[in-house]
């Protein structure tokens, strides 16, 4: 018998039941990669991730992501709850208001910021992403919305339907409105069809129009094509949506340097409200680093035993 300790939280949030869940093994030695596909479809989340030790001697650890169908090669809200878990387990040694540490993932070893409170509290961390990458143009915007359930009229009409990528390419869409976003029913077939054919995942899609006007986007998620329906908090989109609306000039910025913070507002349709905050960097006229943080919430902490 094996016995594997594995602890849940909910990130993206202050409050447990919001955000996303994700759940951590923070030992996971000795599990296979059938084993570990087979847990993280037994915890049925979005995402479930395997600490290991990292082969490359710059990281402190290894982190593998699974979705219930599928391995990621990186993924965002689970890159936050996995190493407030392990701050909250002791495996680093804070040093201050911010401790970085490295992640080895699939994409390569990225530096995370552990942010510490004046109580002593390590709940929040910052994630440095992957280089901000634009992809194909989707043309074809009534085929996006019949794929959403919408009219062509919801669609954004000024700005593209475009694979980005600060880590995991994933299709953007911008909509008009809270009411089409809010309106959306997928044509699973459909919308899989067309993210077969722009090599993606999933589709991030977002309006301008928020729920509170202190917020930049609304964001909603789908990658059923990976067996995830909809995603109630999707940090590696949203370093992807931080980089595209700032590539179509969406928000202000000085071209020669600087820094655009924004909070994206995600997860109300699914009654698990989340804020993902981004930076994106400019220097030189170009995106030069995209960072997403929040908070995490440990809910849920047990064993799990493999005969």
């Amino acid at each position: 018998m094996r016995s594997y300790h594995f602890l849940q939280a909910d990130v993206f949030t202050e409050v447990i039941f919001g955000g996303n869940p994700v759940a951590v093994f923070p030992e996971a030695e000795g599990l296979s990669d059938d084993e570990m596909q087979k847990i993280a479809r037994e915890m049925n989340l979005s995402e479930t991730t395997f600490v290991l030790p990292p082969t490359d001697t710059n990281a402190d650890v290894r982190v593998r992501f699974f979705t219930p169908s599928s391995e990621l090669p990186f993924a965002g809200h689970p890159t936050i709850g996995t190493h407030i878990v392990l701050a909250h387990l002791g495996r680093y040694e804070i040093t201050g208001p911010v401790t970085r540490v490295w992640q080895q993932v699939g994409i390569g070893t990225l530096p995370v910021d552990l942010i510490t409170d004046s109580n002593g509290a390590t709940n929040r961390a910052v994630m440095t992403q992957g280089e901000a990458r634009h992809g194909a143009i989707f043309d074809d915007k009534a085929q996006i919305a019949k794929a959403l359930g919408l009219q062509k009229a919801d669609i954004h009409p000024d700005l593209p339907v475009q694979v980005f990528s600060t880590g995991l390419p994933g299709l953007i869409i911008p909509l008009n409105s809270l009411d089409a976003i809010q309106r959306i029913a997928l044509n699973i077939e459909l919308f899989n069809r067309i993210c077969r054919v722009t090599s993606v995942t999933g589709a991030e899609v977002f309006t301008l129009e928020t729920l509170d006007k202190a917020h930049h986007a609304h964001v909603r998620n789908f990658d059923p094509l990976v067996g995830v329906y909809e995603d109630p908090a999707t940090g590696s989109m949203a370093g992807a949506l931080g980089a595209y609306l700032l590539a179509n000039n969406v928000f202000e910025y000085e071209p020669e340097s600087s820094t655009t913070h924004m909070v994206l507002e995600q997860g109300y349709e699914m009654n698990r409200p989340s804020l993902i905050e981004v930076e994106v960097d400019i220097a030189d006229e170009a995106i030069s680093q995209v960072r997403v943080g929040g908070q995490a919430v440990i809910l849920i902490e047990g064993e799990l035993t493999i005969a």
